[in-house]
């Protein structure tokens, strides 16, 4: 869990950020082909590489969850950037017929959204409502859950 402070060489630290992205054109793609699966292992393995802490991780089908931790070092937006660029390069080395599917070859759309863990949304609001993406009605509505 990335609810403890965590030490570096020199820093100590407690960074949460609960991130979300969407598939380019809000396309269907990550429940098709397996590729939902490796996606998830892709993130936990750019996690291990880059030292953060993924905490929970989740997908609709067609946008991900990701509530995870990152030594100050690292700007949110450099997270998003990693996270994004690599899982779509090794999705579509691994599965051609995602990029088949998108016009512009590109997996993801190209804004993001995150917030900061606080006093209003703590770790367990998050990880609740991540646990809960995919499960309200199989990934078909495209309603989203009001964190607050």
């Amino acid at each position: 869990m990335v609810s403890e402070t965590i030490s570096g060489a020199h820093t100590r630290w407690n960074i949460r950020y609960h991130i979300v992205w969407i598939v380019k054109y809000r396309k269907d793609l990550l429940y098709r082909f397996g590729v939902s699966e490796r996606f998830c292992e892709l993130i936990k393995e750019i996690g291990e590489r880059y030292e953060w802490v993924i905490d929970t991780l989740a997908t609709d089908g067609n946008h991900v969850h990701v509530f995870m931790g990152a030594p100050p070092r690292y700007a949110p937006a450099e997270v998003v950037k990693i996270m994004k660029s690599i899982t779509a390069r090794e999705i579509f080395r691994e599965f051609p017929q995602v990029k088949e599917e998108l016009w512009g070859g590109e997996l993801w759309g190209d804004g993001y959204y995150v917030r900061t863990v606080g006093s209003e949304v703590t770790s367990e609001v998050i990880r609740e409502y991540i646990k809960k993406q995919g499960t309200q009605t199989q990934h078909k509505s495209y309603e989203q859950l009001r964190l607050f």
